[in-house]
């Protein structure tokens, strides 16, 4: 039996060769505290450091603005969390962020909604803000607002640079979750404050990300870890040197590779949705002219979404949704903020190409998913008539 096609890029991106080198190799040569004053340490603080130019450069971010977390969860948090001292102090109190942001980012307000504001920001049908309901949401008393520059479940790229420019005009600090976005499409950040990346969405390893916070916001930032006072007193804890040189290689290798990386792996969506709409009944969830090039969402009417992943699973591997939330029992909230029914929700399925996809595999996943579509649907069938 043939190794199942890997079409689930969202929930997490192969180790790249180059960035495995790199990390293993900074095992063996960077095996020290890069805190610590020797001579060890002083390499693996060096590496640190040239790793932090690479993590800046691809987002657009000064090094010294980046700081290294556990991943984009903690990266997410530390934005959110770490600014609200100062929204009490100014009395801008009010946060924004979109109904589809990710689990990390809704949960760190609804933790905070006794206290502060939240406003969640509709979707609308393609999976962008409404623009109305923000204009009129923004006011004087945002100190905050927190929308991802693209969506985990289903691809749609928001407009980050001009929600960025009209909430810093009103005087709001501006953060995006990059988690999906970086590396993957072109970005305008210039009127961002803070972004959120995360190592293995970036066909780098699990386990490390950065916040990065241009100065004027990182000096309002209240930490979440205290300790020895590491990455300027923003995380304390060891810095593991080898995961920050492996995630400073993936952002080299994305920065390069972006634009060539892009047209291919939008190329590949496009040849794996025009087999599958050619054969079967299917719809696209989100908006194709503003979406990740290597996303789909789709669904079947009369199947369902969990049952065709699992009917495809020996040789496909696909998901009903975002991983970090793949054990509820209930629908996805990005689709259900699109509009959706709920079991129009319930018939979706997440695609995700990348780097490594080939020709061979989309072709695959095609015939695989046209055939299960078909065994569920007369499934369905024989039940209804019994």
């Amino acid at each position: 039996m043939p190794d199942a096609s890997y079409l689930d890029y969202h929930a997490h991106t192969p180790l790249d060769p180059e960035v495995r080198s790199a990390l293993f190799e900074a095992y063996i040569g960077l095996d020290a505290n890069p805190h610590s004053q020797s001579k060890n340490g002083d390499a693996a603080r060096i590496a640190i450091e040239t790793a932090r130019q690479a993590v800046g450069a691809l987002v657009g971010f000064a090094p010294s603005d980046v700081i290294f977390t556990s991943g984009a969860t903690e990266a997410n948090n530390l934005a959110i969390t770490g600014v609200l001292a100062h929204l009490r102090q100014t009395g801008r109190k009010q946060i924004l962020v979109s109904a589809g942001e990710h689990a990390s980012v809704l949960s760190a307000v609804a933790a905070i909604k006794d206290d502060f504001d939240v406003r969640v920001v509709p979707l609308s049908r393609s999976g962008r803000i409404d623009q109305n309901a923000f204009a009129e949401t923004l006011g004087p008393k945002t100190g905050l607002v927190s929308i991802a520059a693209a969506n985990h479940e289903i691809g749609t790229l928001q407009p980050i640079s001009d929600i960025a420019r009209t909430a810093r005009a009103l005087g709001a600090i501006v953060h995006s979750d990059l988690a999906q976005a970086a590396g993957k499409v072109p970005l305008e950040l210039s009127q961002v404050d803070m972004v959120s990346l995360t190592a293995h969405k970036l066909y780098g390893p699990i386990g490390i990300g950065a916040l990065c916070a241009r100065r004027r916001v990182r000096r309002l930032l209240t930490p979440l870890l205290r300790g020895g006072g590491q990455e300027g007193g923003m995380r304390s804890g060891t810095v593991p040197a080898p995961l920050a040189v492996a995630l400073g290689a993936a952002c080299s290798i994305a920065s390069e590779r972006l634009l060539t990386e892009a047209q291919r792996v939008a190329a590949l969506r496009d040849r794996l949705l025009e087999r599958l709409t050619a054969s079967i009944e299917v719809f696209v969830n989100g908006d194709m002219d503003n979406r990740l090039p290597g996303n789909l969402n789709l669904r079947f009417p009369g199947v369902d979404g969990e049952a065709l992943v699992m009917r495809v699973r020996e040789n496909l591997v696909i998901s009903t949704g975002s991983a970090c939330s793949s054990k509820s029992l209930e629908p996805s909230h990005v689709l259900l903020a699109i509009g959706l029914t709920r079991g129009e929700a319930e018939s979706a399925i997440r695609i995700g190409i990348g780097r490594f996809t080939t020709e061979h595999e989309v072709d695959r996943a095609a015939s695989l998913l046209c055939a299960a579509v078909n065994d569920l649907r007369a499934m369905s069938g024989r039940l209804r008539a019994s």
